[in-house]
């Protein structure tokens, strides 16, 4: 069987219109943005397995980056090769890229609009239900044995009450499960529940073509990588100059693209403390407002540094008008912070794949998986309690939001009602609220 024979029950229109859609629904950061790919790609549409899945998920966790939006390409990719993948990651961010931006104007040259503010109380509650329903959700398949259990609450105290940095705790785990694996433990692989159906790309579907390791393959698509980062920044560097602030933001942003693990937050407080701190490109409350922004839009969490790109570039034109600058500086960021994710897959994910049936490895990612939902815990107490608790627990609680949350949660998990209307009906929620309580 070939590889277009294997996926010929997933057209490319098909796939197609299923990642645009994903790009305006992909609410709840990271955690939401899985959750709401392992319903679709694998409970609904059942084109990929649920090994398959986690397998991918586990090697997107190890990376620097969006580790949705990494999962997204791979995906793609093993459904359609190369343009697959690119169309998925594209997608995927795409709608964030032009909704932010908007926000990012708006915000710059208006403030705090009444409707802007009341769409972002609207959102957050609801992100809350979504991250909380992705806990169950993932923990109900990720583990299946007991050490699972104790890995994840490992994972859980260690990002929570300890700080440990999150690439050490993807070490430990995948080291964790490896030592189980190796003596002996018998650590059980998630299954799906899909009522015994196949998966069009099931668990003992032949590998596709494409998907086996290739040293030339490997060499023409970083050849390719580094000639879609170099020839920009030229171009960049003819128009502006070496020292302008967007090649500054170009080399910066490319940096904490690819040396940041731990997801949005850690990029988050990397790129803040340098930008305030070192470059003095926006102030801290700014930045602030960015991520609030950032986390009731589609897209990935990490979306949060095109709003610094955008503030730090409209904050210092250089002889350009500020929205000018501020959108050349918003694309500059997010090309260098998006463009390492599809290399990392394109070269590493049939590695992957070659790798997927084998004994240790499985176990070193089935402890990673675990590790997963409880640093997902952690996403959802911290969020939930900065937006249940937004002046801290002596301040009050925001009744308003818990209500939202119970009932985001209900809809999702019991009512199984599609993520992009329980979104959109808390945006409009939020929006009555704060207008007819003016």
């Amino acid at each position: 069987m070939t590889d277009l024979e294997t996926a010929s029950h997933v057209t490319f229109s098909e796939a197609l219109r299923f990642w645009i859609k994903l790009g305006f629904i992909s609410f709840g950061g990271p955690a939401g943005q899985i959750a709401i790919m392992h319903r679709e790609l694998v409970e609904r549409r059942r084109w990929v397995s649920e090994e398959r899945f986690l397998n991918a998920l586990n090697y997107c966790m190890l990376l620097p980056g969006p580790e949705a939006q990494q999962l997204a390409i791979y995906i793609g990719w093993l459904l359609h090769r190369v343009p697959g993948g690119i169309i998925a990651g594209a997608f995927f961010v795409i709608p964030s890229i032009f909704i932010l931006l908007a926000l990012s104007y708006v915000y710059a040259a208006y403030g705090n609009l009444i409707i802007v503010a009341g769409a972002l109380a609207g959102f957050k509650p609801v992100v809350v239900a979504i991250v909380v329903e992705a806990v169950l959700r993932i923990g109900k398949r990720a583990i299946r044995h007991r050490a699972h259990y104790a890995i994840a609450a490992a994972a859980f105290v260690g990002i929570y009450f300890l700080q440990i940095p999150f690439p050490l705790i993807v070490l430990a785990s995948g080291l964790g499960g490896l030592v189980l694996t190796r003596f002996g433990s018998q650590m059980a692989v998630a299954k799906s529940d899909a009522g015994g159906k196949e998966s069009v790309l099931d668990d003992n579907a032949p590998l596709p073509s494409h998907t086996r390791p290739s040293r030339t393959r490997a060499l023409k698509t970083l050849a390719i990588g580094i000639a879609l980062w170099a020839l920009p920044f030229a171009a960049l560097i003819e128009r502006r100059g070496w020292a302008s602030l967007h090649a500054q933001e170009y080399l910066f942003f490319t940096q904490a693209a690819v040396v940041t693990f731990g997801g949005a937050y850690a990029v988050l407080a990397y790129v803040t403390q340098a930008a305030v701190t070192n470059y003095g490109w926006l102030s801290q409350a700014r930045a602030v407002d960015g991520l609030a922004l950032a986390e009731t839009t589609p897209g990935p969490l990490i979306m949060v540094l095109q709003f610094v790109g955008f503030m730090a570039a409209w904050n210092h034109p250089q002889g350009l008008s500020p929205t000018m600058s501020g959108v050349l500086g918003a694309f500059v960021t997010t090309w260098t912070t998006f463009l390492p994710s599809f290399l990392f897959i394109f070269l590493g994910a049939p590695y992957i794949e070659s790798l997927r049936g084998n004994r240790h490895l499985r176990g070193a990612l089935g402890g990673i998986t675990a590790a997963v939902v409880g640093v997902v815990l952690n996403l959802a107490l911290v969020f939930g309690m900065a937006v249940i608790w937004p002046r801290g627990l002596a301040g009050g609680t925001d009744w308003f939001a818990v209500v939202m949350s119970l009932a985001g949660f209900i809809a999702l998990y019991r009512l199984k009602t599609d993520v992009l209307w329980v979104v959109i009906g808390g945006g409009l929620i939020g929006v009555a609220r704060s207008v007819l309580g003016r």
